[in-house]
């Protein structure tokens, strides 16, 4: 719970500031963040460690969010699109898929059953979690990075669901 604190309040001062019209009026149907994201761990995973933007593109930060599993749970692609890579980088078994608007995102360590030029659906098995995350406080965490070119995003943001309030209508 304390984990996702930090995701429920970026969702509500979004929510707050976002602009309300006088009356509700209903919105053109569209796909949902949800429609087109799921989480890349069955269930609802906890988050270990949240996504620490850095200051720059050298300095500090967690660039993913670490979310716990259990070694050998499935690893899904939380979203449509196609795998650039599937491999090992720096020891450990990684991979990356490309999805629409420019967007990638990366999963570590992952025992890979996909193959780079492979199309996959959101939801389909990728691989399977293994164990070997540093600083892991549980069996087994994956890292879960997204960027959108050079620039690292908080991937939890894909799952959020957007909160809006409207005024309550008199009379």
């Amino acid at each position: 719970m304390r984990a996702a604190l930090p995701a429920v309040l970026a969702a509500l001062v979004v929510a707050a500031l976002a602009p309300v019209p006088a009356v509700a009026s209903p919105e053109p149907a569209r796909p949902s963040a949800a429609a087109r994201w799921t989480a890349p761990l069955p269930g609802e995973p906890a988050v270990t460690r949240p996504f620490e933007a850095p200051a720059h593109a050298y300095g500090p930060g967690h660039r993913g969010a670490d979310l716990g599993g259990a070694a050998g749970t499935p690893v899904l692609a939380a979203g449509d699109g196609v795998v650039v890579f599937a491999g090992m980088v720096a020891g450990r078994p990684v991979v990356s898929i490309d999805h629409a608007d420019g967007l990638r995102t990366t999963y570590e360590p992952v025992d890979p059953v996909v193959g780079a030029g492979q199309r996959v659906a959101r939801g389909s098995p990728i691989g399977t979690l293994v164990v070997g995350h540093a600083g892991c406080p549980a069996e087994a965490c994956l890292h879960w990075g997204l960027r959108r070119g050079d620039t690292y995003l908080d991937p939890l943001q894909l799952l959020a669901v957007r909160v809006r309030l409207l005024p309550l209508r008199e009379g």
